[in-house]
């Protein structure tokens, strides 16, 4: 009984202390651009993780089965991001490969229910590893349309875990503009069509596609004037089209809003413009301390942006930042990473951040 109610209480906890968003898109010239904000209300310590093509990779089944460990050999190499709070694992939960594949892992609490490993099984690979053996392993969506649902997708009470169980669902992205979102649901893998190009949290990715048709009336032109009385009355500025558009913080606001966004948006001409445009429609959820909190027994909580990353694909770059440099991206060439081919960690809150004082310029 113990372990039923405490299991009862993350479930409880989780739905209101995690809320991340990613977001796609493809500018005119065929760059494609993927970015996140990552949400939480603790600090997890974030890390990135540089892990070269040929890196050994472990894929396990829960110890019950007997069955044997996978070894593989990573065909791409990899940048991607952990939570180094968890101890003894790498456990990948945004990231993207030499091949332009990316990938966002977000939390789907309340509706993840991952697949049963079953002694007879030939493929199998933990939550905690699934990250890492994608990017690993295929270079592009079509690929692991075709592979994916030949694995078995398994977590249990043996796995490390941080504050809250790895209920986790996933999109992926590649550098043709194609994207899917991968979730686990009664126990099955599910694979949806990635429509709308945004991605956050519970319910499941259907249910937002089917809310979306609350609001077709959204329109990016406002309102024209109208007579009343026999006088001209006109807006008081623009944007009246969005009044409706939701603004609170929770999954469904926020895949809302940014799915309309991004739709109403003037489409970006290459990459330069598309990693700005990212930056404009993840602002629109950034989370600041002290705005989004929950109660937990005696504890104040509060989620908050933690980092953002805005991934180019088609080029191999990296933009991030934490929550104390929210206005200043770093930026990582990630084809030179890629070509050390050195197995590295950095931790994301002390990258070079750097802020720019000009004043001294201006005064000559």
């Amino acid at each position: 009984m113990k372990r039923l109610i405490a299991t009862l209480s993350l479930v409880c906890f989780s739905y209101t202390s995690l809320a991340c968003t990613a977001v796609n898109m493809t500018a005119k010239d065929g760059s494609v651009i993927a970015g996140r904000t990552m949400e939480w209300a603790f600090d997890m310590k974030w890390s990135l993780a540089s892990i070269p093509q040929g890196s050994k990779l472990k894929l396990s089944a829960p110890s019950a089965t007997g069955l044997p460990d996978i070894q593989l050999m990573s065909k791409y190499a990899l940048v991607g991001v952990f939570p180094a709070v968890i101890p003894n694992t790498t456990a990948l939960l945004e990231g993207q490969n030499s091949a332009g594949l990316g990938m966002s892992g977000n939390f789907l609490p309340g509706f993840t229910q991952y697949q049963t490993v079953q002694s007879q099984d030939k493929h199998y690979v933990s939550i905690l590893d699934f990250g890492g053996f994608t990017l690993g392993m295929f270079a592009n969506v079509a690929e692991l349309r075709s592979e994916l649902p030949k694995y078995k997708v398994w977590y249990d009470a043996s796995l490390p875990s941080g504050p809250t169980p790895p209920w986790l669902h996933f999109v992926f992205t590649d550098r043709s503009g194609a994207s899917i979102v991968v979730e686990f649901v009664k126990g099955n893998m599910v694979i949806h069509e990635n429509q709308s190009g945004v991605l956050t949290n519970a319910p499941t990715y259907d249910w937002h596609l089917l809310n979306l048709r609350n609001y077709l009336n959204l329109s990016k032109q406002g309102p024209g004037p109208a007579l009343v009385n026999g006088k001209n009355v006109t807006e008081l500025g623009e944007g009246g089209g969005l009044l409706g558009l939701p603004a609170d913080y929770t999954p469904a606001s926020r895949f809302v809003r940014t799915s309309f966004l991004r739709h109403f948006a003037s489409p970006a001409n290459n990459a330069v413009d598309g990693t700005q445009l990212m930056g404009h429609i993840l602002n629109n959820v950034d989370i600041p301390i002290g705005v989004a909190q929950s109660k937990e027994g005696e504890q104040t909580v509060s989620d908050y942006t933690q980092f953002v990353a805005i991934k180019d694909l088609s080029n191999n770059q990296l933009r991030i930042t934490n929550y104390a440099n929210r206005t200043n991206y770093v930026k990582i060439d990630l084809n030179k990473i890629f070509e050390s081919a050195k197995p590295m960690t950095w931790a994301i809150d002390a990258l070079p951040y750097q802020t720019n004082d000009i004043s001294t310029q201006l005064l000559k």
